[in-house]
């Protein structure tokens, strides 16, 4: 495989970079937002789980706070 100048592979990462479709403002916005709904929306489940699993454990043998 033959050696790239430095100067040459800036240029087709320049190249490259350019064909790439970027995400609208909006887009960004949004994929954003429904990241963190999910990430509200997991911790509240895994936190009702962790409740739960306390409650069991307490139930079963008395342990536990």
């Amino acid at each position: 495989m033959a050696k790239t100048s430095p100067a040459q592979f800036v240029q087709q990462v320049r190249t490259e970079a350019k064909k790439v479709s970027w995400p609208s403002r909006k887009e960004t916005t949004v994929s954003t937002i429904m990241v963190f709904v999910m990430v509200a929306l997991a911790s509240v489940f895994f936190f009702v789980v962790d409740q739960l699993l306390a409650w069991g454990v307490k139930l079963v043998f008395g342990v536990g706070g």
